[in-house]
């Protein structure tokens, strides 16, 4: 008998070998606590690096609805914006931000903590995961402020806000999938992360975060048919179609069922996708 077969009779296992995929993710599992705890803890730590604080959260998103709907409201003109435009430009922004922030920290999630997995047996999928968590917890303020800025500007809460909650959640799903393929990826080839400045910058601008998508292309219908496909665009309209009403922001209940897709798609894609080379990210450089 071999020391190999010896060792696998003793459920003995080599240092760094991938489980099988369901141990792997009941192990990620057991890990939930510290995937909080570590989220909480990222956001303790850039806190205390700024004077204010927990208040950047807010105001960061804030003033980049503010620079673009000075900028683009007047390139857009008052003809070109779509009703509630102020409104339709702070969702927009700070849906975006959750997606852009979540996509760029999962991404980067192994290769910025070399050290961490290099020194420490532990699924390495907590990382990305982790990095997703602290995005979505600095997310949630800026939806309570956004939902305090509607009910000031005149918008009564209606039965539809509730869909924000299962919304979000398979928003959270849906940057975590991505964020899985992306961490994965950028241990392949490093200089990804240096394309995603780029790649979250082209969705923003071909999005619809401050225009109107279906107003600006009414006149080309195949633009619209594709942007109907983009997950993100499905997730914007129907955050906007849950939290306002008027032309233009009825519920696309077809957009449900997509963006359930993408999700739950993306999620389990990604999971499988990021497992497969579990044993490759402990010798990340």
């Amino acid at each position: 008998m071999t020391t190999a077969e010896d060792a696998a009779r003793a459920g003995l296992m080599k240092v760094g070998q991938r489980p099988s995929l369901s141990a792997y993710v009941a192990e990620v599992w057991r890990r939930r606590i510290f995937v909080y705890s570590m989220a909480r803890f990222k956001i303790e730590s850039e806190n205390q690096q700024n004077s204010l604080g927990m208040f950047w959260v807010i105001l960061k998103p804030l003033l980049n609805a503010l620079v673009y709907g000075a900028v683009f409201g007047l390139l857009i003109g008052p003809a070109g914006r779509p009703p509630h435009f102020v409104e339709f430009l702070i969702i927009g922004v700070f849906v975006f931000e959750f997606f852009a922030q979540s996509w760029t920290a999962g991404g980067k999630a192994i290769t910025n903590n070399a050290s961490l997995v290099q020194s420490l047996a532990f699924p390495r999928m907590v990382l990305p995961l982790a990095a997703v968590t602290q995005r979505f917890l600095q997310f949630l303020p800026t939806v309570a402020i956004m939902l305090i800025f509607l009910l000031v500007s005149g918008n009564p809460p209606n039965g539809h806000w509730l869909l924000i909650i299962p919304l979000f959640f398979l928003f959270y799903l849906f940057n975590a999938g991505l964020a899985l393929v992306t961490a994965r990826l950028s241990v392949h080839w490093r200089d990804l992360n240096n394309f995603l400045p780029f790649l979250t910058r082209f969705v923003f601008y071909t999005t619809g975060i401050f225009f109107s998508v279906e107003k600006r292309f009414g006149d080309t219908p195949w633009v619209i048919s594709i942007s109907n496909w983009q997950p993100i665009h499905e997730f914007l309209s129907l955050a906007r179609a849950c939290l306002l009403e008027g032309p233009g922001y009825d519920v696309n209940e077809q957009f449900w069922w997509r963006v359930t897709a993408w999700s739950i798609g993306l999620f389990a894609f990604g999971v499988w996708f990021f497992w497969r080379a579990e044993e490759r990210y402990g010798r990340v450089e």
